[in-house]
C-alpha cells in the first residue's frame, strides 16, 4: 500500500528535523505552506522561542493587489528577511518542512536569500 501526500511529507519532515536545530546563533527558518497560505518563522530550538515571523496572511501582502502563489511567497520573503535583518540575524539553518525545494519554497528562499539572509 502506497502513501498518501501528506504521510509521505511527514515521513520526510521527521528524517530532516532528526538532523537541524536551531540555535541563538543560527536559528532555524521553518516553512509551510498551504493551499492559499505560506507561513515562515525564525525557532531558536533550545528555549523553543520563535524569534521572527512572517506569512502571507499579513495586511501588507494580503491586502496589496491580486499575485499567484508564487509572488505571495517572493513577498513573504522579502518581509522575512527584513524582520530577520531588524533582528539582527544573518545565519540560519533552513527547515523545508518536508516540502520539496521546488515551486513555492524555492521562490520563498531565493527572495529570502536576497535580502541578505545566509542559510
Amino acid at each position: 500500500m502506497s502513501l498518501t501526500k501528506r504521510e509521505r511529507r511527514i515521513r520526510i519532515k521527521s528524517r530532516i528535523r532528526k538532523k537541524i536545530s536551531g540555535t541563538a546563533e543560527t536559528p532555524r527558518l521553518s516553512v509551510f505552506r498551504s493551499n492559499k497560505h505560506i507561513y515562515a518563522q525564525l525557532i531558536d530550538d533550545n528555549v523553543s522561542k520563535t524569534i521572527v515571523a512572517a506569512s502571507s496572511k499579513e495586511k501588507s501582502i494580503a491586502s496589496g493587489e491580486k499575485t499567484d502563489k508564487k509572488q505571495q511567497a517572493r513577498l513573504v520573503g522579502k518581509l522575512f528577511a527584513e524582520r530577520a535583518n531588524a533582528a539582527n540575524v544573518t545565519n540560519v539553518t533552513f527547515d523545508r518542512n518536508g516540502y520539496l525545494y521546488h515551486g513555492r519554497i524555492k521562490e520563498f528562499a531565493e527572495a529570502t536569500r536576497k535580502g541578505g539572509i545566509k542559510f
